[in-house]
């Protein structure tokens, strides 16, 4: 992958992920598709793949610095 492409999956990873950590939009949508038992486990799957795409963002920003 280039840095490019790994810095525009951080970047739309990482917004998408904050979204939905920072906002009622995903409590929401999983309470009207009927899911809403989902919700007590979404901590423990949104703010690791928040720091992973902020990893990723990371990552790549130093790696295009390093080029």
């Amino acid at each position: 992958m280039t840095n490019r492409s790994l810095l525009q999956i951080g970047a739309i990873g990482s917004a998408i992920t904050a979204l939905c950590c920072f906002t009622p939009a995903l409590v929401i949508l999983l309470g009207v598709l009927g899911a809403g038992a989902a919700v007590g486990w979404l901590d423990y799957l949104l703010l690791p793949a928040l720091s992973g795409f902020l990893g990723l963002t990371g990552y790549a920003l130093w790696k295009r610095r390093q080029a």
